[in-house]
């Protein structure tokens, strides 16, 4: 992966942007802003949901599904390359794939209500609400414990401690020779 890991980081940001342009210049809809409420004064309905996502959903679906790979691969581009071994990219792809069902499971339950105007709850929420509030942070967790419990393995290793208290001797050595 070594170097190359900028490079798809870039591609990622390019792609991205594309989308954003994509979404910028798609179709507008009439009401996507919302429109007024008939019984309440200032206040205003949500309109379509559906009609609003004609247009756009799918990119933004690709959208988030993008910024989710850039985390992953920000996080990634903190470890040493001499760390990125096959086994830490393979728990990285299991957090974007673990990432990318929460996602999946909260705009397929969104696509859902709009279609049949039904839901379940969840711990007090819609179904889709819950996944949002629970399982976006929750979509973290992976990469979490891969910083936590893989810290001696991927960031800070015996050897890299070893290294960094020789460079302390040596810095110790040369302010002593410079004090003479």
């Amino acid at each position: 992966m070594g170097r190359q890991l900028i490079f798809v980081i870039f591609a990622l940001c390019v792609a991205m942007s594309a989308l954003l342009l994509l979404i910028i210049f798609a179709e507008p809809v009439a009401g996507a802003g919302g429109v007024a409420h008939p019984l309440f004064k200032g206040m205003s309905n949500g309109g379509d949901g559906a009609a609003r996502l004609e247009h756009i959903g799918a990119y933004a679906y690709a959208f988030q599904a993008l910024l989710l790979a850039l985390i992953v691969a920000l996080s990634t581009l903190g470890i040493s390359e001499r760390h990125r071994t096959p086994r830490l990219r393979a728990y990285m792809i299991a957090t974007f794939v673990f990432s990318l069902f929460v996602l999946w499971r909260m705009v397929a339950g969104h696509l859902h209500f709009l279609a049949t105007g039904e839901t379940s709850f969840f711990m007090g929420f819609p179904t889709p609400t819950a996944w949002a509030v629970y399982g976006v942070w929750a979509g973290a967790l992976p990469l979490m414990f891969i910083y936590v419990i893989g810290f001696r393995q991927f960031i800070y290793t015996e050897e890299d401690e070893a290294e960094y208290e020789q460079l302390l001797i040596e810095i110790q050595r040369e302010n002593a020779e410079d004090e003479r």
